[in-house]
């Protein structure tokens, strides 16, 4: 096969992934008109597997060697940049060659002579479709004319539950987020596309005022009794951060030129890295790429030494990280103590699990790295001595590198048994309340978090608690919960140990208040806010919902921001605050 043909077969195989993945995107809005969530769900699920399905697909296709083909390899770099060059997603392209390399050849080498570790070109976007819809203001109709030209033009097959009600509470959310603002000094675009992700569909855009321009997100529900209602209206960074959140599941939104529409994003989410954003609507294989070439910009341009992470150190990771850029990587330990009844195997099939399942805002994303090097002089001694001992078959150096040869990236956060040291009674509560609400959230999604303890669970800078440490994950539905079994006789209330069977999958809740929390105060203050949580009926109910296909509603806002919540009562049989948190926390 000549370079030419090689190029041209990779090419082959991108717009092949990229053809499912529209197809898979595409259909979205159906899913979400048809309260679908199971299958937006197996959907979501669907579209992370089709680009290392593609990728699989062309490997065996090109058939080559390693040991002998990579020459020609090199070869095709060159006419492959020219095929995609006028693409508009030539980026996503040239990760797609870089992923198609990786497998070959197993991540060594990784040169731009052998893949695209800097893209190889600029970051002009071409631009061949508009990508925004503008809704100018006036005076006379006032925001309220606005969003029912919005409504009304981007509506579904669906009829709205009280449109002029709708339209009243956007408007006065957007008002109240610009005071004394004239309707007719702003101007508000909207992305041409919808965003959706599990119970809800998000336009997206912007409101240009005399002061500068405000993010806005309007948010859409449905109520599945065939109507369709606005929920809330996003009008700040934050807000809408949030939406675009690590710790959530990717985005399905119409994409032609996605670069174009991710630098769009960074404008309004300044606060952001581009890789976050590349992954939050779905292409976190081209995330890694952008973290990777962002991670080599930022090494040139820093000299502080990766240091050992924060916090407790764990029993089954190595966690270190570069505290001035804020990433964690985490690389699993050569040996686990014998409490811990896992395998390497089984680590890494529990972050595969958290990749592919719904994050509901609770969990961390993480981007996997093999054969990752490092400069040698950037270790602090300390770490690199304790990584040598704990982790000799993952790392090694080699020269002036260090070579980690498998890891885990994810943003940093403060472990949350170090931020309730520093917290005053009010932060504690909060964050003990978060805490809660984070074990209950991802246990109606369907996992376990195994264990719970504090240092397992990170704040992040919107103050929200999320799980992170993956060893002991499983779902939900695979744990038998039990009670303690009540004493019979006077030596089996006296004994030391267990006096009942213990099956591998039993778990007391019972149990948890005692080696969840060591200081009694705080132990007192969780069982008021989530006393449940120690009761295994509560967890078996979950179960039984689960069983039965409820999809739980998380949202990322918080209850009080809904509609429902700010402007009383939406209507009898309209939506508001529903017990399953419906709204994130």
């Amino acid at each position: 096969m000549t370079p030419e043909a090689i190029a041209r077969a990779v090419l082959d195989g991108h717009v092949a992934y990229r053809e499912v993945f529209d197809e898979i995107t595409f259909g979205a809005r159906e899913r979400f008109q048809q309260a679908d969530w199971a299958g937006a769900q197996q959907a979501s699920t669907a579209r992370i597997e089709c680009i290392p399905k593609a990728v699989t697909d062309v490997v065996a296709a090109l058939a080559l060697d390693p040991a002998r083909d990579l020459e020609r390899w090199r070869a095709a770099r060159a006419p492959y940049t020219s095929l995609i060059e006028d693409r508009a997603d030539r980026r996503l392209a040239e990760t797609f060659f870089n992923s198609v390399y990786c497998r070959i050849w197993d991540h060594h080498d990784i040169t731009d002579a052998n893949c695209f570790v800097h893209s190889a070109f600029e970051r002009r976007e071409p631009a061949e479709q508009p990508l925004l819809k503008a809704y100018p203001g006036d005076d006379e109709g006032g925001w309220h004319a606005v969003f029912e030209r919005i409504l009304t033009e981007r509506s579904y097959e669906l009829p709205w539950q009280d449109l002029e009600r709708d339209v009243d509470f956007a408007a006065r959310a957007l008002a109240l987020s610009l005071p004394g603002v004239p309707v007719s000094a702003c101007d508000l675009e909207l992305v041409t596309s919808n965003f959706y992700r599990n119970k809800g569909a998000y336009m997206v855009g912007h409101v240009d005022h005399p002061e500068g321009r405000q993010p806005l997100a309007i948010v859409v529900l449905n109520d599945e009794q065939g109507h369709v209602y606005v929920d809330n209206v996003l009008t700040d960074e934050d807000g809408l951060s949030i939406v675009f959140s690590f710790t959530r599941s990717y985005f399905m939104v119409r994409a032609p030129e996605p670069a174009r529409l991710v630098v769009y994003l960074n404008t309004l989410l300044p606060g952001k890295k581009r890789f976050e954003l590349w992954s939050s609507i779905g292409y976190y294989r081209h995330g890694k790429t952008e973290f990777y070439r962002d991670f080599l910009a930022h090494l040139e341009d820093s000299d502080d030494p990766f240091v050992t992470a924060p916090g407790i150190r764990g029993m089954v990771m190595a966690v270190f990280v570069l505290p001035s850029y804020q990433i964690a990587f985490k690389i699993i330990k050569d040996r686990f103590p014998p409490q811990k009844d896992t395998t390497r195997d089984h680590v890494m099939a529990s972050y595969t699990l958290v990749k592919r399942h719904d994050r509901v805002g609770r969990m961390a994303d993480t981007q996997e790295f093999s054969n990752l090097r490092l400069p040698k002089d950037r270790f602090d001694p300390e770490l690199l001595a304790e990584l040598l001992e704990v982790a000799s078959r993952t790392v090694s150096v080699e020269g002036e590198q260090v070579l980690v040869k498998h890891c885990y990236a994810e943003r940093l956060m403060t472990p949350l048994n170090l931020y309730l040291e520093q917290a005053d009674e009010e932060a504690l509560r909060e964050a003990l309340d978060e805490y809660g609400n984070a074990i209950r959230q991802l246990a109606a999604a369907n996992i376990f978090p195994g264990d719970m303890l504090l240092k397992n669970f990170g704040v992040t800078r919107h103050g929200r608690v999320v799980f992170y440490d993956y060893d002991e994950i499983c779902y939900l539905t695979d744990v038998n919960f039990r009670h303690i079994p009540e004493p019979q006789t006077e030596e089996q209330e006296l004994a030391s140990e267990p006096w009942y069977s213990v099956a591998p999958n039993d778990v007391f809740p019972e149990e948890f208040p005692r080696f969840m929390f060591a200081n009694p105060r705080i132990k007192k203050l969780f069982a008021e806010l989530h006393g449940e949580i120690f009761d295994a009926d509560y967890w078996k109910s979950l179960q039984r919902a689960i069983e039965d296909g409820q999809v739980m509603d998380v949202f990322p806002y918080r209850r009080h921001r809904r509609f429902a919540s700010r402007f009383g009562s939406i209507t009898e049989d309209g939506p508001s605050p529903r017990a399953t948190g419906g709204t994130g926390t």
